[in-house]
């Protein structure tokens, strides 16, 4: 059966939820190759129109939650600057005028993003290792993702990868995710946006849309009450759960249905609001060998989110 093209949003920004994983058996990612995959990302974010959201590099996989822009409000001199970032200090490059509208075009695909990404790593992995041939297993995953309530969701299932592998025991331990980002470097070059997705909420400050967030990935994994010792927990998550932690026990209905779901932040297609991804898949509805309209299915456990695709409720 023929598989389906990826969904790939033309002339608007738009937030995808990538995910790729290892052609090869076991935890091939250790700390020195993950250091290098967050560095490689880290330089070609700087490049492509990639405003990063959040990350997690686990020991067979990789999670990235990107919004990627069209790059049409970016001047000749942005783009100058970053094709310098991209070549370096190589003085046998030069941008001539007419290259400008290609790399305008390259620089604004997910695609090509992801490619570099997986290819620049393959390269640093081989040579490393001493071996040749493939690194990474098929294509990669990309899910379209709504703005707001549904971006902080997927955001936080990516951050709670390393509890679910029982690698950590809260996100803030573990480097090669978002908050542990957050955390041990103070977001350093403004890698990641703090742009959750919480304007409607009226979040203004980064400072106050970062403490609400680790708050809420707290809260959806059920962190504050599986930890044992309550030390561990941000204290300014502790205090904003006083009641809870001061004799009422913390019974998030949500937190069993929400590690449930996985599925639906990797393999739905388009996810968000029903009129989102209704619009979404009438844009792309060519795509689609199925005679029947699809309709946004509702995901139980995520309120006002919906999917393009019903997945069974397996975990993955």
């Amino acid at each position: 059966m023929p598989r389906i093209a990826r969904l790939i949003v033309k002339e608007e920004e738009a937030v995808y939820h990538v995910m790729s994983r290892t052609a090869l058996d076991g935890y091939v990612l250790e700390d020195v190759e993950k250091d290098f995959l967050l560095q490689h990302i880290r330089r070609l974010a700087k490049v492509y129109f990639a405003e990063m959201l959040g990350f997690c590099i686990m020991g067979n996989h990789f999670h990235l939650l990107v919004r990627m822009e069209t790059g049409q409000d970016k001047s000749h001199e942005e783009i100058r600057k970053r094709f310098k970032v991209y070549y370096g200090e190589d003085e046998k490059r030069e941008l001539s005028e007419d290259l400008i509208p290609a790399l305008r075009e390259k620089w604004c695909s997910l695609s090509e993003f992801v490619r570099e990404i997986k290819q620049g790593f393959s390269r640093f992995y081989n040579r490393r290792h001493h071996r040749k041939g493939f690194f990474w297993s098929e294509r990669f995953k990309s899910v379209i993702v709504d703005n707001g309530e549904t971006l902080v969701n997927c955001l936080a299932y990516i951050d709670l990868n390393p509890i679910r592998a029982g690698i950590a025991e809260n996100p803030e331990e573990y480097r090669w995710c978002s908050l542990g980002y957050h955390a041990l470097t103070h977001n350093r070059d403004r890698f990641l946006s703090l742009d959750f997705g919480l304007k409607e909420f009226a979040f203004k400050g980064a400072k106050m849309r970062l403490a609400h967030y680790r708050r809420f990935v707290y809260e959806k994994g059920g962190l504050i009450k599986k930890v044992e010792d309550r030390s561990k927990v941000p204290s300014e998550i502790r205090s904003a759960v006083t009641s809870e932690l001061n004799g009422a026990s913390l019974e998030l209905s949500g937190v069993d249905r929400f590690r449930y779901r996985t599925r639906y932040f990797t393999d739905s297609g388009i996810i968000g609001s029903k009129e989102f991804v209704s619009r979404f898949y009438q844009a792309f509805k060519g795509n689609f060998s199925s005679r029947h309209e699809k309709r946004p299915k509702r995901i139980q456990g995520l309120n006002g989110i919906y999917s393009l695709k019903r997945l069974p409720e397996s975990i993955v």
